[in-house]
């Protein structure tokens, strides 16, 4: 790789050395096909015996939900955390300010203190980096819909600059910020400034619901079924109690994603929540069918299945609700690799889980409807780039962010555009991709001549504009490889050996927790260690090929196992050439 690609990618990543109500509606016509059916499963589940339903936690006197006693038999060591001591009350009754005022090393020295800071702040979005930035933490945020406001951007900006080379952010795949660097005895003083602009990191870890996504272009979009940003909000405020925290459920069995569906594109991803809410009208009213389940885990990987139901608008808490109270209620705490959703599911089947969430629900649990309106022949739109609007004379300009790395100085910049040609806002995409709404048609070619858009260009090359990768093991723990750097790097190299006629989507994650999503791109590179030619130990990828997103969505499979990373150049270009209908760069040269 040329020195010159090798600095540009070290500016990218790495920061300078330097600290520095209510209406839902209206849906669009769209052509509408039957509800998807439900994927089979391989084996029925057996019946249910009763006793199997009876509900294995309970509340105590201060509000909190724990594991009964009986059902404490076999439980995950994070489990045994929970039970120790309530996560919660780190937030709901002040021990952050206690636990801040200590010192690592004696944090160290007590197991309820060590565990509050390595497990229980996740409740608070705090993720200690303790094998590689002892004492530093990456803040997750909730940031519903993927908006945000130029006043939050700035904020967080200054927050990651005062951490200099220490700290930066990241674009996530669920529309989300995450902030790096933040040190413990700053955490009390930055909740209190997430809150004086409107932001929270409450509930973003561990056995909570993670950041609800909806449409990036939701509210402008010409072609859009429903406008997500009203219903992400409602999830996320019942979520999180209004910022205030919401114990009914953040004792859940594991994590729990949830999407909105609000166009034809499907940029929310729904076959990969556990609850996605698709658009259908029944009765004549406009309401969604309800998709759960879908995860990716290190040993089992499953689409979402619809769960025969359907909610009119207003009813998106009350069962979203009912939902998390079953699968909090009647889910495994054993083994880590069962205890997603789809698990609980497998073992009861849909039709007693169904069943047990409509016991859950203020009313009845509707059918879903016969129709949604989702156009499944409809092909996706690309939102890089510049883009009308449904409001006369604005557009919107969707700039790509290479592998979602943003330095607090981007960040400022970031805002000055929202704020000089747009509204003052930016949505954030699960691509890790940034859109500026609300731009004046006739600011347009000013904005676009912007220094920032040379790093952030609205229009990357085929290879680069779909690139994801996760944060790698350059600051997390459990990443196997780096990813980020070398993401660009192969593709950069690949880019040289062939030409593509369309958009490949690539992703990267660095084990197998898959934060990265191989198993939805066209090519997926998930982290492993493996032996080089010469019997040496060295950095690999498992290859997956052929996921697919949209309506006809499927998860990738493994094309082959172990791949070197210094071999993963010339596999990806063969498999491009094979498969994507690339030509190689030398081929084109000679015609």
């Amino acid at each position: 790789m040329a020195s010159s690609t090798s600095t540009s990618i070290q500016r990218l990543l790495f920061p300078p050395s330097k600290p520095q109500r209510r209406q839902f509606g209206p849906v669009s016509a769209a052509t509408r096909t039957p509800t998807t059916t439900p994927t089979p499963r391989t084996e029925a589940p057996a019946p249910v015996d009763s006793s199997r339903l009876e509900a294995r936690v309970e509340q105590t006197e201060n509000g909190y939900w724990v594991l009964k006693e009986k059902y404490r038999a076999g439980i995950n060591p994070q489990e045994k955390v929970k039970l120790e001591k309530e996560p919660m009350s780190l937030f709901m009754e002040g021990g952050i300010h206690e636990l801040a005022a200590m010192p690592m090393e004696e944090i160290d020295k007590i197991k309820l203190s060590k565990d509050d800071v390595d497990v229980r702040l996740k409740w608070l979005g705090l993720f200690h980096r303790r094998k590689h930035q002892y004492g530093r933490f990456m803040m997750r945020l909730k940031l519903p819909n993927g908006v945000t406001t130029s006043e939050q951007t700035r904020y967080l900006a200054g927050v990651i600059a005062t951490y200099g080379d220490q700290g930066c952010a990241d674009v996530t795949t669920r529309q989300n910020w995450q902030i790096r660097g933040v040190t413990l005895p700053d955490v009390p003083a930055i909740i209190e400034g997430l809150k004086a602009v409107g932001l929270t990191s409450l509930q973003s870890g561990m056995d909570n619901v993670r950041n609800p996504v909806g449409n990036p272009l939701a509210g402008i979009d010409p072609h859009e079924i429903v406008d997500t940003r009203p219903y992400t909000n409602l999830l996320s405020s019942f979520i999180t109690g209004n910022f205030k925290g919401n114990p009914t459920i953040t004792n859940l069995p594991r994590k729990w994603n949830v999407c909105v569906i609000g166009s034809h594109d499907l940029y929310e991803h729904p076959h990969i929540n556990d609850l996605a809410y698709m658009p259908a009208i029944k009765n004549g009213k406009f309401g969604f069918n309800l998709l759960v389940g879908g995860f990716f885990s290190p040993k089992k990987c499953e689409e979402a299945i619809p769960l025969d139901a359907w909610v009119p608008g207003d009813d998106v808490i009350p069962v979203c609700k009912a939902i998390l109270e079953a699968y909090r209620d009647l889910g495994n705490r054993g083994n880590r690799q069962k205890t997603r959703m789809m698990w609980l599911i497998d073992e009861l089947g849909i039709e007693v889980f169904r069943s047990e969430v409509a016991k859950r629900m203020p009313g009845e649990l509707e059918r879903a409807a016969e129709e949604d309106l989702i156009d499944k022949k409809w092909e996706r739109r690309d939102y890089l780039g510049v883009h009308p609007q449904k409001q006369p004379g604005l557009s919107f300009v969707g700039l790509h962010i290479p592998v979602g790395r943003v330095q607090a100085s981007d960040m400022v910049e970031l805002a000055r555009l929202a704020d000089q040609y747009g509204s003052g806002e930016l949505r954030l995409t699960v691509e890790q991709n940034i859109i500026i709404p609300n731009v004046e048609n006739s600011k347009i070619e000013e904005l676009l001549k912007e220094p920032l858009l040379e790093k952030f260009s609205p229009e990357p090359s085929l290879l680069m504009k779909s690139l994801v990768a996760c944060t790698g093991n350059q600051f997390c723990g459990q990443a196997i490889i780096e990813t980020k750097a070398r993401a660009l790097k192969v593709t950069e190299e690949v880019e040289r050996l062939v030409s593509v006629p369309k958009t490949v989507r690539m992703h990267w994650t660095g084990c197998p927790n898959t934060c990265g999503q191989v198993q939805v791109a066209d090519i997926g590179f998930m982290g492993c260690m493996t032996r080089d030619s010469e019997g040496k130990v060295c950095e690999g990828a498992d290859v997956f090929v052929g996921g697919r997103i949209g309506s006809d969505s499927h998860l990738g499979e493994v094309y082959k196992k172990a791949v070197p990373c210094k071999d993963l150049v010339p596999l990806v270009a063969d498999i491009l050439v094979k498969k994507f209908g690339a030509v190689r760069r030398n081929r084109e040269e000679d015609e």
